[in-house]
């Protein structure tokens, strides 16, 4: 182990020149007692240290990272560190890793997200199997999203065309870093927003093979309750949505106007342009802020995409896209505080377990409120009920009546993995209560079978929550299920967990005592 600087001032810390299979890329800044978790990650994995190397950057730390990194790089000879000054975005110190990495392949971490065990094992047999020049490892989202259709199944030839591979654009992902360099791939290093969305896509288009890994939960991606990731600060619009419109070029220039552009497209109009006139979101939002965000998605959807965009969203998001290309701001708050009251009513109907195998039937339908979400039908033709002005095609949702489902989600309570179980599904129209003839709503029945022998690879240990997941003309929505088992150890039968009656809680009792005295 020894210490070197180079010209530009950066200090390393390094160890043997044996080349890795996996170098993990890890920006550090001022991570404090945050960054343990993933230190603890990348000491148990099942891949020998000899076998792959940490590679932190510390961006210019004011607080004790840095001390910390050195002691750790010197305890261990597969973890260096590399100390730059501060650049304050995650770009740069990746980067900067990349130029350090002795890896076949290259894995970017964030600091205080960590990995499963058996991670970098995984992903790098996987890798080779394949002989893939990108693998997505599944992910467990904490107080964040992850996707979750590309999970549902392994794919060892994920593309753009046969894949909702759009719907995974952070970096934290396997590349060969002989395919990185070769193409040149980096972070753009100015500050800006959606650089991941810049440096992925690019990836994608010109990966020879994408695989994506799904059977196993490998990362695990937080969003801390105290905001500080540091990309995780108040958006300013208009930067934004430049940064997105770059975004929007790479896969202009990677496309033809036509089927596969609309599909991409169509993933920033969901996830970056719809989803922020929704629902809570909206409403929690100063409202000159959302007539900002409302204007600068408004010229998007105008000037970038074509109709087609739009035409392949469920009806809820085609109405707030409409409005949103009309400036009518007014109707998208309207829409979201009737959005805001939606939810899955879920219950279990029958459940039974034979051995290791649980077998269980639900049922699940949409409500506002108390009112379920209606739809209208005439000669066949289903058109969602929604309290706002806009054109009759915009809510026609006739094709998506057959791809309305439930799943049945098992949740392990202590990691976060969740897993798609195995189900038989059906839906049934049935008329809402007190409406106007032909006014229905769809009620949805399931079937699932968890096997608690192989979920999860066998590690199951724990508890394992069950969610229904109802998925439904433009809503993706978890109810839970009151179904929670505990595995005493991997291979454990399961026992099922009865709830007690929680105890009366303080203002119950404060508002006891405080009748007793007014009745005095």
């Amino acid at each position: 182990m020894f210490v070197f600087s180079t010209a530009d001032g950066k200090k390393t810390m390094t160890a043997s020149t044996n080349a890795p299979k996996v170098s993990v890329v890890v920006p550090a800044y001022n991570s404090g007692p945050h960054i343990e978790r993933l230190i603890a990650s990348l000491l148990r994995q099942s891949l020998p240290p000899g076998e792959f190397e940490a590679v932190f950057v510390d961006d210019g730390s004011t607080d004790s990272t840095g001390t910390r990194l050195d002691e750790l790089a010197a305890a261990h000879e597969h973890i260096r560190v590399v100390h730059i000054p501060n650049s304050g975005w995650p770009s740069r110190p990746r980067n900067v890793g990349v130029a350090n990495a002795r890896g076949e392949y290259v894995f970017f971490s964030d600091d205080d997200d960590w990995f499963a065990d058996e991670a970098l094992e995984r992903l790098y047999a996987y890798a080779k199997e394949n002989d893939a020049d990108i693998v997505v490892g599944k992910m467990a989202g904490h107080n964040r999203s992850v996707p979750r259709e590309l999970f549902r199944k392994d794919r060892p030839d994920a593309t753009l065309q046969n894949s909702p591979l759009i719907d995974s654009l952070t970096s934290h992902k396997l590349f060969r870093r002989s395919f990185l360099n070769e193409h040149e791939i980096r972070f753009v290093e100015e500050r800006r927003r959606l650089e991941d969305h810049l440096f992925v896509v690019r990836a994608f288009f010109l990966s020879k093979r994408t695989s994506v890994l799904s059977n196993y939960v490998c990362y695990h991606h937080i969003r801390r309750e105290d905001a500080g990731n540091v990309t995780a600060q108040a958006m300013d619009p208009a930067g934004y949505y430049a940064n997105l419109r770059d975004v929007l070029d790479v896969v202009d220039a990677h496309t033809e106007p036509g089927p596969l552009r609309d599909k991409l497209h169509r993933r920033w109009l969901r996830n970056e342009m719809v989803s922020r006139l929704r629902g809570k979101r909206l409403l929690k939002e100063p409202a000159d802020w959302v007539a900002q965000v409302a204007r600068e998605c408004g010229g998007i959807v105008r000037e970038r995409f074509a109709p087609g965009v739009a035409a392949g969203l469920p009806p809820l998001q085609r109405a707030i896209t409409a409005l949103t290309a009309e400036d009518r701001v007014d109707g998208l708050r309207e829409l979201a505080e009737w959005e805001a009251k939606v939810r899955v009513r879920a219950k279990v109907d029958e459940h039974r377990v034979e051995g290791m195998v649980l077998t269980v039937t639900a049922s699940a339908h949409l409500a506002s409120g108390d009112e379920p979400v209606g739809l209208t039908v005439s000669d066949g033709r289903y058109q969602i009920v929604l309290p706002v002005d806009v054109d009759p095609d915009v809510l026609d949702v006739t094709k998506r009546r057959a791809m309305a489902r439930l799943d049945i989600v098992a949740r392990r309570k202590e990691g976060g993995e969740e897993f798609f179980l195995p189900v038989e599904c059906r839906v049934e129209d049935v008329p809402v209560p007190g409406a106007e003839p032909g006014v229905v709503h769809l009620v949805h029945h399931a079937t699932a079978r968890l096997d608690f022998a192989t979920i999860n690879s066998g590690r199951t240990e724990g508890t394992w929550l069950l969610k229904a997941r109802l998925t439904e003309n433009g809503w993706t929505e978890d109810g839970r299920l009151p179904l929670t088992f505990r595995c005493a150890a991997d291979g454990a039968a399961p026992v099922q967990v009865v709830a007690s009656k929680p105890a009366p809680g303080l203002r119950s009792r404060l508002r006891r005592v405080a009748k007793r005295l007014l009745g005095r």
